[in-house]
């Protein structure tokens, strides 16, 4: 068993609303959801964040970021979504493990809220 909460959702350990699941990635809504549509895309494998992801398997990191447009365009967010990846803790991430937040529903000004 891992501590890592993403894992363990990945294993089944944790549950999720799953969204969609390819070979290497899963989407699942967050649970604590900052847009109408806040589906979180993370690949299978553990890598702690997008700079470890690109420097062990870029190929992933491509699949990782066209499950997000597929999820964008399943949840029909077809006026626009907003991709995010927050790395480190400076950069707010709060999970360590790689996931990309799929948002919209809801024009996505900026500063982002």
């Amino acid at each position: 068993m891992t501590a890592c909460l993403f894992c363990r959702i990945v294993t089944g350990e944790v549950p999720a609303q799953v969204v969609r699941e390819g070979d290497r990635t899963l989407a699942f809504r967050d649970v604590n959801p900052q847009a109408p549509t806040h589906v979180l895309v993370v690949p299978k494998a553990h890598h702690a964040d997008v700079a470890a992801l690109t420097d062990a398997d870029p190929a992933l990191l491509a699949d990782v970021l066209a499950a997000a447009v597929a999820v964008a365009r399943d949840e029909g967010l077809d006026g626009g979504f907003r991709l995010v990846s927050n790395t480190g803790a400076d950069g707010g991430q709060t999970v360590g493990h790689l996931h990309v937040h799929v948002l919209g529903g809801r024009a996505m000004g900026w500063p982002p809220g």
